[in-house]
């Protein structure tokens, strides 16, 4: 008979193909990003494209997955409203998709020191990348989640190209435009970018990080942010 209590070895022996419901949500990450439109723009289009090609690496590679306990922030208290809007939206799969795994996931700050305020109204969680549950540096996946009336601080990313999908909510970024869900926020390397949220209601955003491995495997979010 196996023991009650798998042992460390036994863990870092599971793999992507032993949490189906793990599978779907990479899947319909990359279905977002096969089927969003790109606006007409060739630098969107192409990193759409990076993204569902380093995702199907992962899924191919039946890479391992760790799971860590979970972790929740108080801004987790808006997820269940935020999951809510969600499935009303073109993004309702991928929304499916995290509520089936919501009870794994490690909702983090990832700033060396959290800005005044942030700690109540900003937390992210990552899906697939070096810090798991989805081992992997070919693509970092992740949620951002997002209190009403949050302001998310100015940053860039070194070497990183990011990218936002809208999930629920509506958000600006820079002061330029409205994102309402199912809607596609592009960051280039280097691009300096800072959020605001609706003052009604939360917004979720899925996330996606690429660029070199080595820079990859070394970013824990935490963002270099300037003074003015």
């Amino acid at each position: 008979m196996e023991p009650d209590n798998e042992t460390e070895e036994t863990l870092a022996q599971r793999r992507l193909s032993d949490y189906p419901d793990w599978g779907y949500l990479l899947r319909e990450f990359y279905e977002a990003y096969r089927f969003l439109s790109s606006g007409g723009s060739e630098k969107i289009r192409a990193h759409q494209r990076t993204v569902r090609e380093a995702i199907s690496r992962v899924s191919k590679s039946n890479s391992e997955i760790r799971f860590d306990a979970p972790a929740q922030k108080p801004v987790t208290a808006h997820l269940k409203r935020a999951l809510d809007e969600g499935r009303q939206e073109r993004t309702a799969p991928l929304i499916r998709a995290v509520e089936s795994i919501q009870g794994h996931l490690i909702w983090q700050y990832g700033y060396e020191k959290v800005p005044r305020g942030l700690d109540r109204t900003y937390a992210y969680a990552e899906i697939c990348g070096p810090n798991g549950p989805v081992l992997t540096t070919e693509v970092i996946l992740g949620l951002v989640l997002f209190a009403p009336g949050c302001t998310y601080p100015a940053h860039s990313h070194s070497e990183i190209s990011e990218s936002y999908i809208c999930l629920s909510g509506a958000v600006s970024e820079n002061h330029q435009g409205v994102y309402a869900p199912g809607s596609m926020i592009f960051n280039p390397p280097e691009h300096t970018h800072r959020i605001t949220v609706s003052k009604l209601e939360p917004a979720l955003l899925a996330y996606a990080w690429t660029g070199p491995k080595e820079r990859l495997a070394n970013q824990k979010m935490v963002f270099s942010r300037k003074r003015g």
